[in-house]
């Protein structure tokens, strides 16, 4: 093995490493996968359920609990869309899967009109399609591929567009309470779900559908996040880390505090600054 290639492999195992690392930290945490879990990894053909399906295979293999996966592609009928990639791969690694036809595509055309943005009537037909699938098939985990990344920007776009403090949690139940959806990539940068992807050298599929719409939205928080990680390291480690460390009190929100109900406490002693800079209580 030559200089480089060892250099490359190194790399290779480092990152891989940190993605098992930070998976299993997130599944742990949020207690995503439990013992006897029968787990629908949806697979779309992107680089992030490509690297979400590869790091929990390996997972499986030493987990203390045992669990299945089942990898599933929803088949939106897009026009050239290679149909045959993602059978091949799944059959290639031995790992068992359903693809689901459903014209979505053709809904999301007709319904919504040229030029405007796709993404939030195709997410939803995409959901309502897989939760059907996971409730016909005894399914009791839906794993997702949205990573840190994502979170984050999904949080500035409800507060700049929306005006709320919400993002995407990393363990969600749906709102008929019959599906619990998990992200296991949660942790995950995508500059490191990238890199894995290039190295893995998987067979990724673009969406030809919304992948296009350049002026998005979400793209613009994907430059300002970037920027951001550019210019100040470790600053989306730190936004990151107060969406898990959050007082409700120091917000402004009176449905998770109440603000209304507070009342100064009574009492007789009066405290004032001493000249040594104590704290000195004087009776009244």
């Amino acid at each position: 093995m030559s200089h480089p290639e060892r250099k490359s492999r190194i790399q290779f195992n480092k990152l891989h490493k940190r993605l098992r690392r930070n998976v299993g930290q997130a599944i742990a945490d949020y207690k995503m996968i439990e013992h006897g879990d029968k787990v629908m990894v949806c697979l779309s053909g992107g680089k992030d359920s490509f690297v979400m399906l590869d790091i929990l295979l390996n997972l499986q293999k030493t987990a203390p609990v045992i669990f299945e996966i089942i990898a599933v592609n929803l088949d939106q009928k897009q026009p050239g869309f290679p149909e045959h990639i993602l059978p091949e791969y799944l059959t290639s690694i031995g790992v068992p899967f359903h693809i689901i036809e459903h014209d979505t595509y053709s809904i999301v055309k007709r319904v919504i009109p040229e030029g405007k943005t796709t993404c939030s009537l195709c997410s939803r037909l995409r959901r309502g399609t897989l939760y059907g699938f996971a409730k016909e098939h005894k399914i009791t985990k839906i794993a997702l591929g949205h990573h840190r990344d994502d979170i984050l920007e999904t949080y500035f776009l409800n507060m700049f567009f929306a005006g709320k403090l919400k993002a995407m949690p990393p363990k969600l139940l749906s709102d008929d309470k019959q599906n619990i959806v998990i992200r296991p990539l949660a942790y995950c940068k995508e500059k490191d779900i990238t890199r894995y992807a290039t190295f893995k050298q998987f067979p990724i599929i673009p969406c030809n559908l919304c992948g296009s719409q350049e002026n998005l939205q979400r793209q613009e928080m994907k430059k300002m996040l970037k920027g951001w990680d550019k210019q100040f390291p470790g600053r989306l480690e730190t936004i990151f880390s107060s969406l898990k460390n959050i007082s409700p009190s120091q917000m402004a929100d009176t449905d998770l505090f109440d603000f209304v109900s507070l009342e100064r406490k009574q009492s007789n002693e009066l405290h004032i600054p001493s000249e040594d800079a104590g704290l000195e209580v004087l009776e009244r």
